[in-house]
């Protein structure tokens, strides 16, 4: 196999903040495949930082009675080792606000003036006449000019996914003071990402195989527009002074009394972070950030920061004659009962106290990969599924077969395997186990962690149904059946050797101890190629992992019951799970109903071939939807109608899996003929706390009936 060099970026975590559950499905997912690459002997390096600038991070210090440098300093440490408890290992955690940072964001602002991409205007702003000063987008509120909703930011909104400027909100307010804000004006510099180079480059760029996944490719094409349309307009990249970040150079040098906006140099701070590794570890910057560097660059992002790392990020790259991304990997949020993780909204858990009532972080790593699977879908916790699959996987399948015979063999055989070569037997008697090492490592490549989970899970049943067939325990009662004890023995832990690899990904701390019981080396993805030598000999066997205790869950839920109680306009978990009592309240209501009855309903897996407006209706979305029918031998998507325009954005659900009603009637509207009906969620009025579509866990395929 030819080695890659590889470049990984997570999005930075902004420095005015505990980091939470919802923050590490990211680090997560991303340290994951970095492991994993590096696992198959590629040169992957893993860079990140702070994001340290901004008025948010200037206020609360100055609430704190500290210097900006001191609480970023503070909040460095404290994210460093957040992320260190849940064995994300970065090999290169730095800060934006660096002289590396700054290096860059001046070299690319010079290059893009050179290039005629930088205006200075006289805009409009919103100014806070009570803390006198100027307002930046997240510090102003008001009601979203796309869906209406309440509360949203001044520069995108978290339901609809709308971005917008800060004076097309309803109702503004300063989320400083609670005033409401004052248009004043000040020359502010713009990057000009209407000029027909960002917008040429652009529509290409977006459309290459491989650089976004396709929702998010089909989300780009919506902000571009069609072809000849000039959709995107010039960014606005200074800030007013008070602003803790950098100052925007002058003509002759020294500063203009701007500051560059923290989304200019945040994204730049990828570049600080390795330029920084690069210093220390000997590596030349050039090869992975030149225009012609041959290396990949990837970077793993939330989907609410897609606009900023998808067209703003590589048109500044492109025309300051740097690289641009090889992709750029988009997931979903956390959520709990369908409510995103955001300290904002009072819904999330700190990662400091997940850590602080002794739960593994492993099991979070394994609970996460089991959702995640390289998509835009969002991924939801439920702490009883989260108990029952880390119970159930981790330790009733996987760790139990090292304990079943790890002490047989030390008691019995003096700690050595079998001193006969195995390998044709092996494989007779667990099939497919050595051969799944380059099905398992496509899932991971993929970044379909979900699919290569339940893979080495199959794999593990598979396994202790050896156990159950043997049944070592019965056979040690046999002085007779010594040999045939040793060899069943020495199989399993030749299995658990295997399964230790392909979850070591997923699992490194608990890999380590695996590999010091197993008395080997790091195990490489090579390695799945062969077996553990005859006689070798183990380690004494220590028990790796214990069974998740539900009254631990328990005491994570009151550690942050500061977090998880109700607030004003905020729906919490708490709030939702009234909710949720409600309904469950209403259904035991309903009349019964035979399985009859039920099995009269229709109930399928469809896939989301398109989604798009309905020109005049203020509800509907019209889907494509594939349920396995096909026509002429071709498939034959399904068309409906649905309800959920509220709620969704139809650039976001196109290839998403859901359920749909295959046996309705088909009704004529006005706008076409419906051919049956997704199920969604909702509270009794439709609205509160939400709808949301039903997904089924990725793995089923359109057409499978759901019984």
């Amino acid at each position: 196999m030819t080695s890659r060099k590889i470049l990984v970026t997570s999005a930075l975590p902004y420095a005015n903040g505990a980091i939470h559950l919802g923050h590490l499905v990211e680090y997560i997912q991303t340290d994951i495949w970095v492991r994993f690459q590096k696992m198959r002997g590629h040169e992957c390096h893993y860079v990140c930082a702070d994001d340290t600038h901004g008025t948010p991070i200037m206020l609360r210090a100055e609430k704190e009675g500290i210097t900006p440098e001191q609480l970023i300093a503070r909040v460095h440490g404290e994210h460093s080792r957040d992320f260190a408890g849940f064995h994300v290992a970065f090999d290169n955690y730095h800060t934006t606000h660096s002289d590396e940072t700054r290096f860059y964001a001046e070299d690319i602002y010079g290059k893009l003036k050179a290039a005629g991409l930088i205006e200075v205007r006289s805009i409009e702003q919103y100014y806070d006449p009570v803390k006198q000063m100027f307002l930046p987008d997240r510090f102003i509120k008001g009601e979203c000019p796309k869906c209406g909703a309440k509360d949203q930011y001044g520069d995108s909104c978290e339901s609809c996914g709308a971005a917008y400027a800060p004076t097309d909100l309803k109702d503004p307010y300063s989320a400083v003071s609670g005033a409401k804000p004052e248009l004043r004006h000040s020359d502010h510099y713009f990057f000009k990402l209407s000029d027909t180079r960002c917008q040429a480059f652009l529509r290409s760029w977006t459309r290459q195989a491989g650089r976004l996944q396709q929702e998010a490719a089909n989300k780009m094409q919506e902000w571009l527009g069609a072809e000849g349309e000039n959709k995107l307009t010039d960014w606005d990249i200074s800030r007013d002074a008070p602003y803790f970040g950098f100052e925007i150079p002058g003509e002759s040098g020294k500063g203009t009394g701007k500051y560059f906006y923290v989304w200019l140099d945040a994204p730049i701070g990828y570049m600080g972070s390795f330029r920084n590794l690069c210093a220390r570890k000997g590596l030349d910057f050039d090869a992975y950030w030149g225009r012609d560097s041959q290396a990949e660059l990837y970077h793993f992002i939330g989907k609410d920061i897609l606009y900023f790392h998808a067209l703003f990020w590589p048109a500044e790259l492109e025309q300051a004659g740097y690289r641009t991304p090889t992709s750029i990997f988009a997931h979903g949020f956390l959520t709990v009962d369908g409510a995103k993780m955001s300290k904002s909204r009072g819904t999330f858990i700190t990662a400091e106290s997940y850590l602080q009532q002794g739960l593994n972080p492993e099991w979070l790593r394994y609970y996460f990969a089991a959702k995640l699977n390289g998509s835009l879908e969002d991924i939801d916790l439920n702490l009883e599924d989260f108990v029952q699959r880390v119970n159930a996987d981790l330790v009733g399948k996987y760790i139990n077969i090292a304990s079943r015979a790890a002490g047989f063999i030390q008691k019995r055989f003096g700690g050595a395997l079998l001193h006969v070569h195995l390998d044709d037997q092996f494989r007779g008697d667990l099939p497919g186990l050595m051969e799944a090492a380059e099905e398992i490592a496509g899932h991971y490549e993929a970044r379909d962690y979900g699919r290569a989970l339940r893979r080495i899970m199959t794999l593990a049943d598979q396994v202790n149904q050896f156990v159950d067939k043997h049944q070592p325990w019965q056979l040690a009662k046999d002085p007779k059946k010594e040999a045939i004890l040793h060899y069943v023995c020495t199989v399993l832990i030749n299995a658990f050797r295997l399964l230790t690899l392909y979850l070591k990904p997923v699992l490194p701390h608990l890999a380590t101890q695996a590999e010091a019981f197993l008395n080997i080396a790091p195990l490489t993805w090579a390695d799945a190629a062969q077996l553990l030598p005859v006689g070798h000999e183990i380690r004494a066997y220590e028990h790796l992992m214990t069974r998740i205790d539900p009254k631990q869950v328990e005491a994570l839920v009151a550690a942050n019951k500061e977090y998880l109680e109700p607030k004003p306009e905020q729906h919490s978990l708490q709030r939702h799970a009234q909710h949720q009592q409600q309904a469950v309240d209403k259904m035991q209501t309903s009349p019964t109903i035979s399985i009859d009855d039920f099995t009269k309903v229709d109930l399928r897996i469809a896939r989301i071939v398109t989604a798009s407006h309905v020109e005049g209706a203020d509800k509907l979305i019209r889907l494509e939807l594939d349920i396995g029918e096909t026509e002429n031998g071709e498939m034959r998507p399904r068309q409906v109608f649905a309800g959920i325009k509220s709620a969704y954005d139809p650039a976001v659900l196109v290839g998403r899996l859901t359920v749909m009603v295959a046996n309705l009637a088909p009704r004529k509207m006005k706008f076409g003929m419906s051919e049956g009906m997704v199920l969604a969620a909702s509270d009794e009025d439709g609205k509160t706390p939400g709808l949301f579509i039903l997904s089924p866990d990725s793995g089923a395929i359109p057409g499978m009936r759901v019984k």
